[in-house]
């Protein structure tokens, strides 16, 4: 298994630099035919987010769309996959940001009772208290 970046995986999403795509094409295609996951990180998932949001000002539906089929996808390794795919379920539904959806899951799954902020996007969600 294989660990990858942030920048890997924009380009296998967007194909926003056609030399860079075509690498990261090769190497996933070698990794599907030894059959080596690929490890994606919860930071990587986050930053990968902030990138569809805030860079290429994609919307909450693209987004989710995006991360939905990285975590069906068989060749791909989701740190924390079922916390993952939790907290897109709250960040479709919900107004806050989907890294903030998922530090609660963790701080849950770490044996927190909650999550304090001052993030009032995160009012009335399960999990977090707003101080």
């Amino acid at each position: 298994m294989r660990a990858i970046d942030t920048n890997v995986l924009v380009r296998f999403v967007t194909n926003d630099d056609a030399a860079q795509a075509a690498i990261v094409e090769r190497l996933f295609a070698e990794c599907q035919r030894n059959h080596e996951h690929l490890f994606i990180s919860t930071p990587v998932i986050c930053e990968l987010v902030w990138v569809l949001k805030n860079g290429l000002r994609q919307s909450k539906g693209e987004i989710a769309k995006v991360i939905d089929s990285l975590v069906e996808d068989g060749l791909f390794q989701i740190e924390h996959r079922p916390l993952v795919s939790r907290a897109l379920d709250h960040y479709r539904a919900g107004r806050a940001d989907f890294a903030d959806y998922l530090i609660g899951l963790l701080g849950w799954h770490a044996g927190c009772p909650g999550t304090v902020t001052f993030d009032r996007a995160l009012k009335g969600a399960p999990g977090f208290t707003i101080l």
